[in-house]
């Protein structure tokens, strides 16, 4: 059969047309190209804090089209800083291995959750070839370019790395919670002395000099275990504290055993009577009480979607640093009850989570 002109313009604008209009990422297009996504874990598998990112960096690419085991491919290692491997010798030997790995299978878009895989391998990527995108970041960007030159500047990266800071909005919690309860008159923030916890604390500072909340506040470090159940209890006695925000989350004892969020929020529900703002939104499926929380898989889909500008063609260099964005009205009903606190109607319609069960703390 013979084609004419105007069948051969008609099937190539059609073939145009399918293309305009199908949601095909950039380098799927080609065969042999899958990109390849490595996300690393500073945490174990399975952690609350380092999950929701994972699922919110993969449902921002699912979204965009790329699914995994069809057109994309995800590594993933845990480091396991936080539970197992949480001495600074033990931590450089997971980032070695973890570089190892990164260099042996050559992704196309390196992730990295949280500060421990961050500071410690990807900023030996710095200018490499590779791709990164950090979420979760709770040291100040500032703070790690000047040990090693990874941005001009926020809006404009200029390297190879670009990512989500983990703003806390602790103003915006703060605020939050006096609202509800308006005869709080001061709220305790008690941290560790954990590279997140030091980082957390600089945090802290910097958001309540920029902002007002209606409330006075203060800081207590906790440098062991028993330290933190001391802590607890010093601030039960004291009237005018309304609330405790517990930032603690690796804890040892005086015999070296790791106490990690589920344990240490487990001691805390069954000791304390003073409810609990929790610094995110995971924490209230542990038993906190809540309030305005940051939203850990908003923040990790923030990080995918950085991903996915990649993946389109764009360099990291011209892609912002952002500031999480997304903080999660969410309040567990069950730690409610047990510190008699009754929930208007209106807040508990207003959140975006209610917990209702109680958790099962391993």
């Amino acid at each position: 059969m013979k084609w004419g002109v105007r069948q051969v313009l008609c099937c190539c604008l059609w073939i145009v047309f399918l293309i305009l209009n199908t949601r095909i990422p950039s380098l799927r297009a080609s065969p042999g190209s899958i990109p390849k996504i490595f996300i690393l874990h500073s945490y174990e598998a399975g952690n609350v804090c380092g999950q929701p990112q994972h699922d919110g960096v993969v449902a921002a690419l699912q979204e965009a089209g790329y699914i995994q085991g069809h057109n994309i491919q995800f590594t993933v290692y845990y480091m396991d800083t936080k539970c197992k491997n949480n001495t600074p010798e033990l931590i450089r030997k997971q980032a070695q291995m973890a570089l190892d790995r990164i260099r042996s299978t050559h992704p196309s878009v390196l992730v990295t959750l949280d500060d421990n895989a961050f500071r410690t391998v990807a900023l030996k990527l710095v200018d490499s070839p590779l791709p990164i995108v950090f979420s979760g970041m709770n040291g100040q960007p500032e703070d790690y370019n000047q040990k090693v030159r990874f941005m001009e500047s926020r809006g404009h990266p200029g390297h190879n790395i670009t990512g989500v800071y983990e703003k806390l909005h602790i103003a915006d919690a703060f605020r939050v919670h006096c609202r509800l309860f308006g005869e709080v008159r001061k709220i305790r923030i008690i941290l560790d002395t954990s590279p997140t916890g030091k980082a957390i604390y600089r945090q802290v500072n910097l958001e309540l000099a920029k902002e007002s909340v209606p409330c006075t506040w203060d800081v207590k470090i906790a440098r062991s275990w028993e330290d933190y159940q001391r802590e607890i209890k010093r601030a039960n006695n004291i009237s005018e504290i309304g609330a405790i925000y517990p930032v603690a989350i690796l804890l040892k004892n005086g015999s070296g055993k790791t106490y990690t969020a589920p344990e240490i929020f487990a001691w805390t529900i069954k000791n304390s009577r003073k409810p609990e703002i929790a610094v995110n939104y995971a924490f209230t499926r542990l038993g906190l009480f809540g309030g305005a929380a940051v939203d850990f898989f908003a923040m990790g889909r923030q990080a995918g979607k950085m991903v996915e500008e990649i993946l389109g063609g764009r360099s990291p260099g011209i892609i912002p640093i952002e500031d999480a964005r997304k903080y999660a009205l969410v309040f567990n009903l069950v730690r409610a009850r047990q510190l008699g606190i009754e929930l208007p109607a209106e807040v508990i319609l207003a959140a975006d989570e209610i917990i209702t069960k109680v958790p099962v703390n391993k």
